[in-house]
């Protein structure tokens, strides 16, 4: 089981992670972290602070020469922002006292109403500084070492865009581990080079009408191992782990696993995924992944396929949003924050650590061991008795 803690704000000094239940003598390499964060930072339609922004990286804990320990791992990820910012020094101080400019006009789609009026907050602030997706940069950091832990099982997770507004990928083919710098190097991670200029064109023209656009990300893990995931209780299925996670990501308000929704409109003799044996391995494939690799809340071994739908983002670069001002109740709209004119570029990336956050933690629960060779013994044994 991998326990993950987040702390921190958007505009504070920095994010915190937290992840217990590693075991130990993992390897951790600073700059593949790094990486992991710079390709949340990748997409076509990103603000400026994209730009600017540096995650600065601190191994705190749980890390000795380079390995995990088996006790929890922590790591700081600094906001460069912080220093460069008198502003940021005065709106988010721990220190006491209050701000000379509260923000008390709440942006319908985001947590800022509801959370002021669930907390007793006065200032939007308060809420919309941990509610925001930067907070996802702690994940992520959390999701490469999920991710190196993986990869002794031979699991790899990826993701692609395959719709972004009115744009949509006609391809149906699927990219795999190899093809990840190709997919990367798009200027909207979309593995179709007809449908990524498509993409962009939808983009500029948000961007020009000072607009936002939501898109889907198609979430893969190769190489998953049959079994991770149980029948026996609802909140151990794993497809449900999985739907969780992800649509904890912002904006996120669709999670579909496999062809579901088209499954859905189909009969039942044609919607599901037939069982072949296979004479290579001597064990079981499947001739369709309508399923997305995950039967009765188990994986069935191979790939798994997700669809994650991330609405548009609920702050513009022109504030056109009907609202009501908090204090003197009057309508009004919206503020305006600095955005993104699209982060679907950069959900898939984040949905990749969700996915590697719950196969990682589901695989610890499947075969145990306290250190990576026990881990990989246990592997390898159960897939050889398969």
């Amino acid at each position: 089981m991998l326990r993950v803690l987040t702390a921190g704000e958007s505009h504070g000094q920095g994010l915190a992670v937290t992840v217990e239940g590693l075991p130990a003598g993992l390897s951790v390499v600073e700059e593949e972290i790094a990486g992991e964060l710079a390709r949340r930072r990748l997409g076509y339609g990103r603000g400026p602070r994209m730009r600017f922004e540096a995650d600065e990286l601190t191994l705190l804990g749980g890390i000795r020469h380079g390995r995990t320990l088996g006790s929890p791992v922590v790591v700081l990820v600094g906001n460069s922002e912080w220093k460069r910012s008198d502003r940021w020094h005065q709106e988010m101080s721990p220190a006491p006292g209050r701000t000379a400019t509260p923000l008390t006009q709440p942006r319908p789609g985001h947590a800022d109403l509801a959370g002021m009026l669930k907390y007793g907050f006065d200032d939007a602030r308060d809420v919309l500084e941990r509610a925001s997706a930067r907070e996802t940069a702690a994940r992520v950091v959390a999701g490469a070492l999920a991710k190196s832990l993986l990869a002794h099982l031979g699991v790899s997770v990826l993701s692609h865009v395959v719709a972004l507004g009115g744009a949509r990928t006609k391809s149906t083919e699927r990219p795999t581990p190899a093809d990840l710098p190709r997919v990367d190097a798009s200027e909207v991670r979309c593995f179709d080079a007809g449908a990524e200029a498509a993409m962009v064109e939808e983009i500029k023209a948000a961007a020009a009408d000072g607009d936002s656009l939501g898109g889907v990300a198609e979430v893969l893990a190769y190489g998953v191992p049959v079994g991770l995931g149980s029948h026996v209780h609802w909140d151990r299925r794993l497809d449900g782990l999985l739907a969780q996670a992800l649509m904890s990501i912002p904006a996120v308000k669709g999670v579909e696993i496999g062809d579901g929704f088209e499954v859905a409109a189909r009969r039942g003799s044609v919607a599901h995924d037939p069982i072949l044996a296979d004479e290579e391995t001597g064990g079981y494939r499947r001739g369709s992944t309508l399923a997305g690799g995950i039967e009765g809340g188990m994986s069935i071994g191979g790939l798994i396929v997700a669809h994650v739908a991330m609405k548009p983002l609920a702050t513009l670069n022109r504030p056109v949003l009907a609202t009501v001002d908090t204090r003197t109740r009057e309508a009004t709209v919206s503020f305006k924050e600095r955005t993104d004119v699209t982060a679907v570029p950069a959900m898939g990336v984040v949905a990749e650590t969700m996915t590697a956050l719950v196969l990682a933690g589901e695989a610890l629960r499947k075969f145990g061991g306290d250190s990576v060779g026990e881990l990989v013994r246990n592997h390898g044994a159960y897939v050889a008795s398969l």
